[in-house]
């Protein structure tokens, strides 16, 4: 089912709308339209009061589109590739290529945003005094003010996913040159946030009935589903970076004797169907000769299986692709996209077999680090190249390759109905 839809492009940055967006908007017109000041200056006519509510329904979000497109231009003048900002039903989120590379540089990024709302906000109240100005564009500048004063100040709460924490993230990167301590902490503090944010949501409707608490309440869900996301995240970055080969390595494999027949390999070891993920190498006089590809014998008539050996199919170690024990993970999940192998060959330093890796052996790895739960199925479909929607390795090592980070989307948060936050 479709989500999004793209609505056009802004200084060359694809612009998309969420079909949540749309829910959000409804409701902001509402609320707008039925409050007392408008009201009051559409003088009693409803059609005029609709038509305000939504003129500052879509003003807001072209607030909120600003404000990203804020951090859009910074992280453009570093080399980052912004690949498109969406509108969705928290406010807007710039898609990224990667992180910045330097803690001055990812702040000056986190704070591209707010630094915009609060300009809009010194125009918007400059203009909202001008002389002879119209009643109602003097109300709809003088709101908008405060709403991108808001903007601005609620995204500079230090937790993760609001610009706040990224600041708080680069200020502990700097502090301690430790990226992945800065975002574990922004994170951290992101969490807390979030649950102060349910706490308080949850405390205001059973007080009040209002349903700004629950408004409340559902920002501090965001914001704590988005913090733990981030520091999940984090975690399989850290992994991928710091758990080697040989750690995660199994040695599913054969050693046979190079002299064999196709024949004799055929009827002990390809027939047998619980082998049928080893891998099997050929050795004679004291060394490896290659690795046997049962595949191969597809190209090798069946009566000649008798008269070739091992030897005559077997792939030298020199010519296969292979890493070494100490190779870390984020490079062996990478290779594994790269080769037409379901696995590669694991070496020692003396350049022997030290056992062999495929996607299931890293899958099963990462699940087991951090316990979480995996069917059977998975590793069987991670083995044929398929890893599952909630542990996407590959996308994560590729992007580790450019920015030692995976492509995260910026998200801005909207607070209350009527105030939007990035």
């Amino acid at each position: 089912m479709r989500t999004n839809w793209r609505i056009g492009s802004l200084l060359g940055i694809p612009l998309y709308i969420d079909s949540s967006w749309f829910l959000i908007l409804a409701f902001v017109t509402l609320i707008n339209a039925t409050d007392a000041e408008i009201q009051s200056l559409a003088a009693q006519s409803s059609v005029l009061a609709w038509l305000l509510g939504l003129i500052m329904a879509l003003l807001l979000f072209i607030s909120v589109l600003l404000h990203e497109l804020g951090h859009s231009l910074m992280a453009r003048s570093q080399g980052i590739e912004v690949n498109s900002i969406t509108l969705f039903l928290f406010g807007g989120m710039a898609s990224i290529e990667r992180e910045s590379r330097t803690p001055p540089e990812a702040l000056q990024v986190a704070i591209a945003g707010p630094l915009v709302s609060f300009l809009l906000f010194c125009l918007l109240s400059l203009a909202s005094h001008l002389p002879y100005l119209n009643a109602n564009l003097t109300y709809i500048c003088g709101h908008l003010a405060i709403i991108n004063l808001f903007l601005a100040l609620f995204n500079l709460i230090p937790g993760l996913p609001l610009d706040g924490g990224q600041i708080f993230k680069a200020m502990v990167w700097q502090a301690t040159g430790d990226r992945w301590k800065g975002l574990h902490w922004a994170a951290i503090s992101g969490q807390f946030i979030g649950w102060l944010g349910i706490i308080l949501g949850i405390f205001l409707v059973l007080l009040t009935a209002d349903v700004g608490g629950a408004w409340l309440g559902l920002m501090g869900w965001f914001i704590l589903r988005n913090a733990r996301a981030y520091d999940n995240l984090t975690n399989l970055q850290e992994s991928l970076l710091n758990l080697q080969a040989g750690e995660v390595m199994s040695r599913n494999l054969r050693v046979l004797n190079a002299h064999q027949t196709l024949e004799e390999f055929v009827q002990e070891y390809v027939l047998d169907q619980a082998a049928a993920n080893t891998a099997y190498f050929a050795a004679s006089e004291g060394r490896y000769r290659g690795l046997i590809r049962v595949a191969d014998l597809q190209a090798i008539e069946r009566s000649f299986w008798s008269e070739k050996q091992l030897l005559d199919i077997a792939h030298p170690l020199t010519e296969i692709a292979t890493v070494e024990e100490k190779t870390p993970l984020v490079t062996v999940v990478q290779k594994l996209e790269t080769i037409q192998d379901p696995m590669l060959t694991v070496l020692t330093p003396a350049s022997a077999v030290a056992g062999v890796i495929d996607r299931g052996d890293i899958l099963k790895a990462i699940a087991i680090k951090y316990q979480i739960p995996l069917e059977e199925t998975d590793i069987e479909r991670a083995r044929e190249g398929v890893y599952p929607s909630y542990l996407p390795l590959n996308v994560i090592a590729a992007a580790l390759d450019k920015s030692e980070r995976p492509k995260i989307g910026e998200p801005s948060l909207m607070s209350r109905p009527r105030e939007d936050g990035r």
